[in-house]
Parts: C-alpha cells; structure tokens; sequence
C-alpha cells in the first residue's frame, strides 16, 4: 500500500515539474500597475493566439516571441520562454485614448464607455512644459482652472466650483491612488507633489460623491511614476531657470519578475519675481510592488515634503498696476513665510478570490506639521490622519449580459491642533520680521468621515452601458478649545454633526457606432463645512448651517475618425447648488460662514485632439480645448444685499487652450501652449471685473540614444513669451482695512526662461 502511494506521488509530482517547465506563466498590466483583461497574445510565427483573463494573468504552453496587442495600448513584442514567469507591462497610446482603461472609477473601464466626462493626462503631457508647476499641465483640460499666485498659493476650481475658497482649494476631492489628498475640512494640496514622480492624472468632473464622499466639483486621482518589466534605470534631471530657478530631480527605478523599486528626490529652489518670494522645496517619493503570487499583490507608496516658502501676498489695483514685483507692505516688514513639513504613507493589498472576485483594501497614514507668521498672527499647526479604504468586485451575468458590481466603505479621520500667537514685528527694527508674542488661541479639532458605496455596471446589449451607484456619508467634527476662557475669549469647545447624506448616480453610455459613443449621467453631491465656518462671534458653534449640496445633469459626446487621427469630445452640463456657503469677513483674518442662497452651473465642454501627421518619423499633433460658462447666482442674500442674478464670482467667463506639438527626426522635438482666459468677476455685486489675458509658453529639445545604456535629453523653455501683463491669482471680495484699498490681486510672472539636462542610464 505504501510503495503505491509513493508510485502515485511521485507520478503527480513529476507531471507536476514537467508541467511547469513546459508552461510559461505571467500577467499583463498597464502603467498603474492594474491588470488589463482580454489582452491578445499572439505567436509570430505559430500563429496561434491566446488572451489574458478577467485578471490579467495568462498561461502559454509554447515558447517563441509574442506580440501583446490592446486597444489603447501599444503593441509590445516579448520573447518568452519554458520555466519563467513575467509581468508585462503595456504603454498607453495616445491615439486611442477612448479606449484606455480609466483605473479611478470603482469598476474600471474603458474612458469611451463611461457616461461621466473624464479626462487622462499621461507623462508625456506633463513633460510638455515645465516640470516645477503643474498649473499649466491642469489648464489644458477645459472645465478646469488653476490660479497660482504663486509656487504655494494655488486654487483649483472645476466647473466654478471652489472659486468662493479664498486661499486654497476645496470642494474637490484628490487622491494619490488609493490615498486621499483631502483633509477632514474638504480641502486639498496637490501642488506640494513633485511632477517627476507622477506618471499620470485622471480627472473626473461634475459631482462625484457617489463614487468619492465629499466632493461637488470632482476628483483628481494622481498615480505615481512607475517602471518598466525586468529594467534597472537611474535618472537625472537639471533645470535652471529666470528669478533664480534651480532644481534638481534624481529617480531610481528597478524592476525585476515579482518586485518593483521607484525612487524620486527632488530639490528646488526659486527667487520668485517678488519680493518676500523665495520658495524652497525638498521633496522624496517611495513607491514599490510586490507580486506575491498570482492572486496576491501588495503596493507601497511614501510621500515627503519639506517647503519653505516666503508669501508675498496680493496687491491693490495701484501696485499691481505700476509696482507688481513688489509684497504686500505688511508681509514684507513681518517677513511672512510658511515653513511645513508634509508626509504620507499607504500599504495597498489586491487579492484575487478567483477570476471574478477581487477585493482592493488600502490602509493609509498621513501628517503635516507647519509654521507660518503673518502679519495679523503667528500660526502654528499639526496635522495628523489615518484611514483605510476597501472594496469588493465582482463579475457576473444577469440574463446572459455582463454585469459588474462593487461595494466598499472609506474611514477617514484627523485631528488638527492648531495655535495663533502676537505678531510683534511692528515693536522691532524693519528688517527683524515676525516676532512671537502671546498665546491668542489654542484649539484641537479632531475631524472624521466614512463612506459607504456601491456601483453597478450592467450591460443590456453590446453597445449600451448603465451605471448605477450611491454613497452613503457621515461626517463629524469635535472642536476642543484649550485657551483658558474669560468674556472676551469664550469657551469655544463643541461638536458638529451633519445629517447622513446619501448621494445616488445613474448613468448611461451608448455606442451609437464603432467611433461614436453619447453618455449622459445624474448624480449628487455635497461639501462638508470646516469648524471656522461654523463658528458664531460669541464662540458658538452655528448647528444651523448645512453643508452645499448639488445635483450635477450633464451629457456628451465621444468620437474618433476611422484612423483615430481625430478625436473630438463635447460636455454640455448643468450644476445646481443650493445652501450657498458664503464667508463673511468680521476682521482680517476671521470670517464666519452663512447659508446664503443657490447658484446654477451651465456650461459647454469641447476638446478636438487631431494628429496631423503620424509615422516612424514625424509626429505632428495639434489640440484645442474650449469651457464656455454661464454661473449665476439663482438666489444670493448676504445682509441687505440682493445679488440674485448675478455671475458666479472668481471663475472665468470662457477659457481656450490650444496647443501643437510635434516629434522629428534627429531627436527633435517641442510645443507651443496658447492659453486664454476671460474676464472674471471680482466682486459678488460684479462692480469688478478682472481683465482677460492671452499667455503663450514654449519648450524645445533634443534627445539623443549615446548607446544602449545611455539616453540624453537637453531642453529650452520660454513662459509668457509676450510679456503679457495679467493677474495669475484673484482674491474674491477682497475687503479694506485701516483706510487701505482693498487687494485683489496676485501678479503673474513676466516673460521667463528655463534650461534643462536630463541623463539616463539603463542598467
């Protein structure tokens, strides 16, 4: 009996190796590290042909070379043989991003397919300009617009919402992949991160709540630089540039059959045009991949910012007119600077139950700890925040028709403790700058949310696609104040608890033709309030204020020529608010927040994307993007004053972005960006209008292959080319005090240069 159980073993066992030693096993991914379905495999000289599964993996029982093919994806051929195990990875095609799979919706598919407007920003649109502000990058997608009033004074708004946000941005969701960006108060900074390290963005407008939580605008998800299958590389990058720009990034990238490595460090450092504009930056990315086995996958990913940044501020209409280089006079005697240090952390696991059956869980960690004196207080903050986010999917049929579906849940939670001290400047020689004096304030907020959501796709034919999903929030603020009370400083300490909101999606998405697909979507969404909004003069917490809450219809339109050399896309949406959240401003640096009324969001979307020439040796590309905008104020009271009627405040009236760019022989290659922005409203009461502008910015380089190893790149840029004069930045209702002109606005930086060298070497 034994020597036949050992017959019968040894047989599986030898069959066992012998099957694995004539089997060739791997997966196939995109550049996000995401597995690509029904990849076709083919054997060149065999012919016969194979495809990955649901999950990307495939099994091959004949060596020789194969060409993975994809739509939206370019063509690779890989040699592969008996015994080993690969992971292949496919580069998106620009020609065919229609059908590229969009990886931040919660079952991804192809961008054609979704019936909610989209858009993908890839590498090489990023490197078209220049790699220290990512702005430009941003400002290319209609629907989009990001001031920079300077390197760390940014705002970013989509469709209109976000402009009423005086210093930053809110009201838009962003992740670094699984990772949020957002913190508990809805407000988010994406231009900390350094643009060398991120490979893509995907951009998702209009209400996004169902999918995300808190979001009325939208949602930027960032993903992280990745690298090649089985190649080891080392980079450098130099660039210098006009008000004493230089930076330096170095990346390392090693990958082998089952792990990845990426490193990214960067050093910056800029003069700025302005006084009290120096700005310094240190910046180090982590991000790595395990494959485990086949139905296990682990990601790391670590963030760490250091930022020292001087604030000049806004000006008057005077100064910006005719001394725009100058600060504000009060930050220049008080010297007023932000100091941060910002880190965030994430472990991502992806488990595969089978071919149908997948679960995404992401546990993150995240601090930020800054110093910032200014000249009405001295600021010192500590952020601290964890989470973890999970969600299952699944892959089924519902009368013979594909249907996916998958349901998760997000816990978020921070706690910011946060101090303001005297500013003594003013008692100390001019050139002393801030001084801290006594303690003013002393509070902890400690901030959390969860969401959970589902989302269905159903296909009921070929060609037509239905999304329905809901998201389900809570969100709560506890504020503690830890200031010793008296009459004049009350006890402030409270807590705040919204109603639970649910945020429900429908959607549809048809293939009309082969090269011609219409969608139209409904969906919810909402913004949370932050605890200074909610705070009364008396030290009250105001439990009668709701959050802004919208419903976002829109509709549109995809479609390609029959060669793929034209695409064109085209959104005509409409936004409605209603709880308005207006800040009213009680003294420089306190506002309190009121539900003021309505406003409704119409606007038209295009972007015509056409390659003019596209071969092995010239590469001629042309773009334009458009957003034409009609934001009012449906119904507005602040105080006595009735602005019902009136344009939205702070967004522009219309934007174009057009750009060419092209590839030739030799190495050569560059671009030229033309940007248009209308005029903007200034004032709620629209007495004030901002000028609209036409900037032009340029960049030219060579590439050059040394040997197989090593690669160059040297290359030229030129912003503002016409010097134009113009306002990078508004301050919306902008309100004077002691006798002084209210200021509105932030300069942009004159005609500037920048120069760059890049080495890379392929171990």
């Amino acid at each position: 009996m034994n020597s036949k159980f050992i017959y019968l073993f040894t047989c599986v066992l030898i069959s066992t190796l012998s099957l694995s030693q004539n089997t060739i096993f791997g997966k196939v991914i995109e550049e996000n590290n995401n597995a690509l379905a029904y990849v076709e495999i083919k054997n060149q000289k065999a012919s016969k042909t194979f495809f990955t599964d649901v999950n990307g993996n495939f099994k091959i029982n004949e060596e020789g070379i194969y060409m993975f093919t994809k739509a939206g994806y370019k063509t690779t051929s890989i040699q592969l043989f008996f015994g080993k195990s690969y992971n292949i990875k496919l580069l998106l095609n620009p020609s065919q991003l229609n059908e590229v799979i969009v990886t931040s919706s919660l079952i991804p598919q192809t961008l054609k397919t979704l019936p909610t407007t989209t858009h993908i920003i890839l590498r090489k649109d990023i490197n078209l300009n220049n790699n220290t502000n990512i702005n430009t990058t941003l400002n290319t997608i209609p629907g989009v617009f990001m001031q920079s009033g300077a390197l760390n004074t940014n705002r970013i708004t989509i469709r209109g919402i976000g402009a009423r946000n005086l210093f930053g941005t809110s009201k838009i969701r962003a992740y670094f992949k699984d990772i949020p960006l957002t913190n508990g108060s809805g407000e988010t900074n994406i231009e900390d991160f350094e643009l060398g390290a991120i490979s893509r963005i995907e951009i998702r407008k209009g209400a996004t709540s169902s999918t995300y939580g808190a979001g009325l605008g939208g949602t930027i998800t960032l993903f992280p630089e990745t690298s090649n299958f089985n190649k080891k590389t080392i980079n450098n990058q130099l660039t210098i540039g006009s008000f004493g720009l230089i930076k330096n990034l170095t990346s390392l990238n090693y990958h082998t059959k089952k792990q990845s490595l990426n490193v990214v460090y960067s050093n910056t450092h800029s003069n700025g045009f302005r006084d009290n504009n120096t700005y310094n930056r240190q910046a180090f990315l982590l991000h790595t991949n395990h494959s485990i086995n086949n139905k296990n996958h682990v990601s790391f990913l670590g963030s760490y910012v250091n930022l020292k940044a001087f604030i000049p501020s806004s000006l008057n209409e005077t100064n910006y007119e005719n001394t725009p280089k100058m600060a504000d006079f009060n930050w220049n005697n008080a010297k007023g600077f932000e100091d941060s240090k910002r880190g965030i952390f994430g472990v991502s696991w992806e488990h595969n139950y089978n071919n149908k059956l997948k679960q995404n869980t992401s546990i993150f960690s995240s601090f930020r700890s800054a110093f910032e004196p200014r000249p009405f207080n001295i600021l010192k903050e500590n952020t601290f925040a964890y989470g973890a986010r999970t969600r299952l999917t699944n892959n089924l049929k519902l009368f013979k028709k594909p249907l996916s579906w998958t349901l998760g849940g997000e816990y978020f939670k921070d706690i910011y403790t946060y101090k303001t001290f005297e500013n003594l400047y003013e008692d100390f020689p001019p050139e002393t700058g801030s001084v801290q004096g006594n303690l003013l304030a002393n509070f902890e907020e400690n901030r959390s949310y969860f969401n959970i959501f589902f989302e269905v796709n159903y296909k009921p034919t070929t060609n037509t696609t239905i999304i329905i999903g809901s998201n389900l929030n809570k969100t709560s603020y506890t504020l503690y104040d830890n200031f010793t009370a008296s009459a004049e400083n009350p006890d402030q300490s409270g807590k705040f608890k919204y109603k639970t909101i649910i945020s429900p999606k429908f959607g549809i998405s048809h293939q009309a033709t082969k090269n011609f697909n219409i969608y139209s979507n409904i969906s919810h969404g909402f913004s949370p309030l932050s605890l200074n909004e909610t705070l009364l003069p008396n030290g009250l917490i105001n439990t009668d204020l709701n959050p802004e809450t919208g419903w976002n219809f829109e509709t549109g339109i995809r479609a390609t020529s029959t060669n793929n050399k034209l695409q064109l896309n085209i959104a005509i949406y409409r936004l409605s608010l209603k709880n308005l959240l207006v800040a009213q401003r009680t003294s420089e640096d306190q506002f309190i927040g009121i539900n003021a009324g309505k406003t409704q969001h119409n606007g038209l979307e295009t972007s015509i994307n056409y390659h003019i020439i596209s071969n092995k040796k010239i590469n001629l590309r042309s773009s334009i993007n458009a957003s034409l905008t009609n934001y009012k104020f449906k119904h507005f009271i602040d105080n006595t004053n009735n602005y019902s009627g009136n344009k939205v405040t702070g967004v522009p009236l219309n934007t174009i972005n057009a750009n060419t760019s092209f590839n030739i022989p030799y190495g050569i290659y560059g671009n030229i960006n033309f940007l248009h922005v209308g005029k903007i409203p200034i004032t709620d009461a629209n007495n004030l209008f901002s000028k609209p502008y036409n900037l032009t910015n340029t960049k030219i380089g060579f590439k050059k292959k040394l040997n197989k190893n090593i690669k160059t790149n040297l290359f030229i840029g030129i912003n503002n080319i016409f010097d134009v004069k113009y306002a990078s930045q508004i301050l919306i209702n902008a309100s004077s005090f002691g006798g002084n002109a209210p200021r509105y606005y932030y300069p942009g930086n004159p005609v500037n240069f920048y120069s760059g060298f890049n080495l890379n070497y392929t171990f």
